[in-house]
């Protein structure tokens, strides 16, 4: 008897030739993050680990999210994985609410300084001299 879990695997395993099989499981192994957003990425592994016939679903939640992680560009995957989270879910959400807010934080401090709001690197120390002292 076939269960749920194990359905989607053996039905894949029947309809898809075994060089697509191979392909695919070749392209997981090798997937990035590259300019992809985090949720492109991780709907593209969730499509891709299917395939990858050394991974199971029921026993290895642990190594799913480490190889995510390891596809990750550096500055996000630095920015979360201290935090050792291990459901998958979760995983993907907390990188997606950090890039949200590094986004929304950027978009705000850009669209103050085109306002024409002076940044704080065109402010003067308050201990500069008057440029005009002296003369």
């Amino acid at each position: 008897m076939i269960t749920w879990v194990v359905f989607p695997r053996e039905f894949l395993r029947k309809y898809f030739l075994i060089d697509v099989w191979r392909k695919k499981g070749m392209e997981f192994l090798a997937l990035k993050q590259g300019n992809s957003i985090v949720t492109e990425y991780a709907a593209k592994f969730v499509e891709l680990v299917k395939f990858y016939p050394h991974y199971s679903e029921e026993i290895d939640k642990f190594s799913k999210c480490i190889k995510f992680e390891s596809g990750l560009r550096s500055e996000i995957k630095r920015a979360i994985g201290y935090q050792q989270i291990r459901r998958f879910m979760d995983l993907v959400n907390s990188y997606r609410v950090y890039k949200e807010d590094n986004i929304s934080h950027s978009t705000h401090y850009n669209s103050m300084n085109e306002k024409g709001e002076k940044s704080h690197h065109d402010r003067k120390k308050p201990y500069d001299a008057p440029s005009d002292k002296g003369k």
